[in-house]
């Protein structure tokens, strides 16, 4: 509700006239709705038109303001009761006098998101699926407080109960949280855990009804959590590749399954010092568990298990694969990638998040090599990112390789075998670029010296922003290969923007039946 000023002429004469209008949602869109004619009356000055208004609409409705302008108020109120199109107004006479500046808020709680994620709590039938897990009352209430605030407002377990308090879910679900502690929380996991079979499966079937979802495709997620102290109780927590940046800290590598709309399928913890590659079958048996075994799908995985034992694991399920190219086999792709024929523009259209954006040249190539597809692929984006990685990696390499010709000439480093030592962790560290750089050891002058391959280098430089795709499927056009795998990336970025506070992806995989 405001006031609008309305003005015409007539013979010469400017006439201004003040009307208190509304906006009412009709068929054909939003209109204005004429309350009542304001005559001449000369009211507050314009930048005060919209509290005026506000205390017109809360007078209208029986809510009288204890102001020193109530006179006015009163008059326009009572010439807006006698406007024929409002005749549904409070009685005055029931009316009651609060004044607003006296009322204080106490204890104030957040409703909003807590009885929205509540609502979702009920559709999804969580409760039952806990109940059939023979969880009491207790652990699934406490259960649905620590999902939403994962969901609302993420927080620590030990950080979380004073969040519950500070919202309404008591209210909502009738549960005193007054004396809720941290260790409640840790244990309420620890009789989740054994049940996650039974939870996830129920979950999926029901999420998959809800939602129309499409369940034969599907994301495998790596991530790893660490403990800052030993752990002892903990078998699975060990020393390992540390996505966290802790090698110092014992850990533990826990898989996930997410459907192609981000919905989770299975998960899994396994030991902190496993291989990537050795899980995969796990989490295909632990998948088939959840929503059973999927015949004649596609397997996605990207370069670090595109390796051919892992492509064999894949098709003794009946599988087929879809994987990014190893650095060797893009190599032998070297004079395509330079050839310009056949390369096939790929129609890239914005992106609903961004659609200003402006997407850099995709383009494809197809090739067949006996009973695998190769779609050789040039990016522009990715030609600006692989060389910045190179040259940084390079960088670094030359550095460490500095410190150490330094150790070694000062006498600091002596042992032949320590010397070949360290060579081996800088190449290990920086295996992108190492390959194209010769170190050599001298032992006779105890010196260190290292050598550009420029053939090497000149073979890397003219593979950026170049990568290939590998498929045993036939029936797939370069096109649609490559947009599958760009879906695979997406997928993967939004999962790391979910885990971004524990550590980026790692693998992932996609299955989806073959086209009929």
């Amino acid at each position: 509700m405001y006031i609008r000023k309305n003005t015409r002429k007539h013979k010469g004469k400017t006439y201004t006239n003040y009307l208190l209008v509304e906006s009412v949602q009709t068929p054909k869109g939003p209109r204005q709705r004429t309350i009542c004619s304001l005559g001449n009356l000369e009211p507050a000055p314009q930048e005060e038109w919209l509290a005026l208004a506000h205390r017109l609409e809360a007078s209208l409705q029986g809510q009288l303001s204890m102001g020193a302008s109530q006179v006015d108020i009163n008059e326009i109120v009572a010439k807006a009761r006698r406007w024929k199109r409002r005749t549904h107004f409070v009685d005055p006479g029931s009316v009651i006098e609060v004044d607003s500046d006296r009322v204080d808020i106490e204890e104030a709680r957040e409703a909003g998101p807590v009885h929205v994620g509540h609502q979702i709590w009920r559709q999804l039938g969580i409760d039952d699926i806990l109940r059939h897990a023979r969880l009491s009352e207790r652990a699934r209430t406490v259960t649905e407080a620590m999902t939403l605030n994962r969901l609302i407002y993420p927080l620590s377990e030990h950080a979380m109960p004073e969040w519950i308090r500070r919202t309404a879910l008591g209210d909502i679900l009738k549960e005193d949280f007054s004396k809720l502690e941290d260790e409640s929380l840790y244990r309420n996991l620890d009789r989740l855990h054994p049940n996650r079979e039974l939870i996830e499966r129920e979950l999926a079937e029901q999420e998959k009804t809800l939602f129309s979802l499409d369940d034969t495709v599907y994301l495998y997620d790596l991530t790893s959590t660490y403990f800052e102290g030993q752990a002892p109780l903990n078998k699975q927590a060990k020393r390992g590749y540390s996505r966290d940046k802790r090698p110092d800290c014992k850990q533990v590598v826990v898989g996930l399954v997410l459907d192609r709309d981000g919905f989770p399928k299975a998960h899994e913890v396994f030991d902190g010092n496993v291989q990537d590659r050795s899980t995969v079958d796990k989490m295909l048996d632990a998948l088939e568990k959840r929503t059973g075994k999927k015949a004649d799908g596609t397997v996605i995985v990207d370069r670090g298990m595109a390796y051919a034992p892992d492509l064999e694991q894949i098709r003794k399920r009946g599988l087929h694969y879809l994987v990014v190219g190893l650095q060797s086999e893009r190599n032998e792709w070297l004079d395509e990638l330079e050839k310009e024929d056949d390369w096939e523009q790929v129609i890239r259209t914005p992106s609903p998040r961004n659609p200003f954006q402006k997407k850099t040249r995709v383009e494809v190539k197809r090739r067949q090599k006996g009973d695998e597809v190769y779609i050789l692929c040039r990016s522009e984006g990715r030609q600006d990112k692989d060389r910045a990685i190179r040259e940084t990696h390079e960088g670094k390499l030359l550095a460490d390789l500095r410190k150490l010709q330094e150790r070694v000439a000062k006498g600091r480093l002596k042992k032949q075998e320590k010397i070949h030592q360290a060579i081996g962790r800088i190449k290990e560290r920086y295996p992108r670029v190492a390959r194209y750089h010769r170190i050599e050891y001298d032992s006779e002058r105890k010196s260190l010296s290292s050598y550009e391959e420029t053939e090497k280098k000149a073979i890397a430089e003219k593979l950026d922003g170049s990568y290939v795709l590998k498929t045993d499927r036939k029936d797939l056009t370069a096109d649609e290969i490559w947009r599958t795998y760009i879906l695979l990336t997406r997928v993967e970025d939004a999962f790391r923007g979910e885990q971004a506070s524990h550590s980026r992806a790692r693998r992932i995989f996609v299955a989806w039946p073959s086209r009929p």
